[in-house]
């Protein structure tokens, strides 16, 4: 399996930032995609996800109504866009993606991650 994301940098305090991951190599019946992301001295944490089955959506109490996960299962791509970003946002993007069935069980053991991408948001 294998993730590639694409779409960080920096940015200002208030602009926008999209950032895109495409996936290939898995056979999942239903999956997840997401987002995670790791700021500087803190633990790794979720941002967003999709569901393949229903397009069903999670998000972070933090980025609800900022941002806005969006998911294309005819090329397996997924996307987040990000507007009024906050220099908390800073961190380091993972998209991931996982067996839906094992998504539900709040199990990362089996998921697949790509190399990240950084996201710099200055004040």
């Amino acid at each position: 399996v294998q993730l590639v994301e694409s779409g960080g940098g920096l940015v200002q305090a208030g602009g926008s930032l999209r950032l895109s991951c495409a996936a290939s190599g898995f056979d999942f019946e239903n999956y997840v995609i997401g987002w995670f992301r790791q700021a500087p001295g803190k633990e790794r944490e979720v941002v967003s996800w999709i569901s393949s089955k229903d397009a069903s959506t999670g998000y972070a109490d933090s980025v609800k109504g900022r941002f806005t996960i969006a998911s294309d299962n005819s090329k397996n791509t997924m996307s987040l866009q990000m507007n009024s970003l906050k220099p908390e946002d800073t961190a380091v993007y993972y998209c991931l993606i996982e067996d839906e069935y094992l998504w539900m069980t709040r199990s990362l053991d089996f998921a697949y991650w790509g190399q990240g991408t950084r996201v710099t948001v200055s004040s």
